[in-house]
């Protein structure tokens, strides 16, 4: 991913100099990057390094407090605006809770993530990719397994007109086998396009499914290239990922 210049066509999504705060702890500092239209970057770091602080600042959540720097997606800034006006202009986070909502169903869920506009997929589009859902959609989502709940996180995000999709570790608590399924279903939203980033601690399962990787320590960015250039980087993994 290289860095724009001034004479550069502007890139589909961008962040400059991010700088963000919890209270008084500098969480996020100095994050730029740039993501091309319809490529995977897989966010990666040690825990606590400020890779959640990151997708949160980025979806304009309350916290962190974003105190400077520009956020751009497909011509449009993001710094300025609220999370829900964020999410209205295609910007969707799942967070590593799933924020299932309790006491109604699976398709209350998508349909409730369906109230505002933009709409994105039909429920008959979202069955067809997560047939296990359709099999669920009168249970109520409370009650589905952690990867059934993950799957409905992802389903909900579709469910909205979403330009740029953040996962908050999509995999973790969930089986090898679930995983394994939500990795297909990652793979069939990139054939579609979407532009994602993935933040995972299974940075190995994160490395093959993205374009890009970008670590973070500390706050700070420390490497950016492709995934197969850590992968490849045996001395990089163990010093940021300790793997």
């Amino acid at each position: 991913m290289k860095q724009s210049t001034p004479d550069a066509p502007q890139p589909f999504f961008s962040c400059r100099e991010l700088n963000a705060f919890y209270g008084e702890s500098y969480v996020v500092q100095g994050v730029s990057f740039d993501i091309p239209e319809g490529d995977i970057v897989a966010l990666l770091g040690r825990n606590g390094a400020g890779k959640t602080s990151t997708l949160r600042a980025i979806a304009r959540a309350a916290q962190p407090a974003l105190s400077s720097g520009e956020i751009w997606l497909n011509g449009q800034a993001l710094h300025n605006m609220k999370a829900f006006e964020a999410a209205r202009a295609g910007v969707q986070l799942v967070c590593e809770d799933r924020r299932i909502i309790p006491g109604v169903t699976v398709e209350e869920n998508l349909i409730l993530a369906q109230i505002a506009q933009p709409l994105g997929w039909t429920l008959e589009k979202i069955y067809g990719h997560f047939p296990k859902l359709e099999e669920r959609r009168k249970q109520e989502a409370s009650s589905l397994s952690g990867g059934e709940q993950q799957m409905l996180a992802l389903a909900r995000a579709l469910a909205r007109d979403v330009k740029l999709l953040l996962l908050d570790e999509p995999y973790e608590g969930l089986a090898p086998v679930i995983v394994q399924e939500i990795e297909r279903m990652l793979k069939e939203v990139k054939s579609m396009g979407i532009t994602t980033v993935i933040v995972e601690q299974n940075a190995v399962a994160a490395l093959k499914l993205a374009d890009h990787a970008i670590i973070i320590d500390s706050g700070e960015i420390v490497f950016t290239g492709t995934a197969q250039e850590v992968l490849d980087n045996k001395a990089l993994r163990e010093e940021y990922l300790a793997v």
